[in-house]
């Protein structure tokens, strides 16, 4: 895919005149244009979603698997124009409806899941750790296919995400922000 004409500084307004099948995204104002996602990592992101969404039925949250795009740092008021950040989570889960509209997530959304691949590796551990944080991104997954395990963040009381628990394939992951919610990961990372 090409990427966009070249600019100093792209925004959301920029997003919504690209084409649809172009997956961008845009960090501090710098595009960065995304390879499709492998058949693994599709798998393993609807795993989840599966699962995540049977609990949630009849409940008011609700998940959103990629792409889809979330405005981390919109606020109330702003334009297209002012939205330097827009990014498009692997798995996200929004429990407050007045953060949906017709293009995507403005705001943070409760819970995102990435799935690594080798080109994201350093992208979702550094880079979009840090931006989730910033935004108060209460739970953050990092699924990592090649080891078959499930990283877990929680953001703390001073606006922190700290590491809080690692998983195996063989455990059976907890849904911190979702009560009562859990993720079998036998059946997200298959043999």
């Amino acid at each position: 895919m090409a990427m966009p004409a070249e600019k100093a500084r792209y925004t959301f307004a920029d997003c919504l005149i690209w084409k649809e099948n172009e997956r961008i995204e845009i960090i501090g104002g710098e595009a960065f244009l995304m390879a499709s996602p492998s058949s693994m990592h599709q798998e393993i992101s609807m795993e989840i979603c599966r699962q995540l969404a049977n609990y949630l039925e009849g409940k008011p949250c609700r998940v959103y698997p990629a792409p889809f795009d979330v405005r981390l740092f919109e606020k109330d008021g702003d334009s297209p124009l002012d939205v330097d950040t827009v990014v498009q989570p692997d798995i996200s889960v929004i429990c407050s409806k007045n953060r949906i509209d017709a293009r995507g997530c403005k705001g943070a959304p409760d819970f995102i899941t990435e799935i690594l691949s080798p080109s994201s590796l350093r992208n979702d551990r550094l880079i979009k750790l840090r931006l989730y944080q910033q935004a108060g991104v209460r739970e953050y997954w990092i699924a990592d296919p090649e080891n078959k395990t499930v990283q877990v963040f929680l953001l703390n009381q001073n606006g922190i995400l700290q590491p809080y628990e690692d998983y195996s394939r063989t455990e059976i992951a907890r849904v911190n922000i979702l009560e009562g919610c859990f993720i079998e990961l036998e059946k997200v990372f298959p043999e």
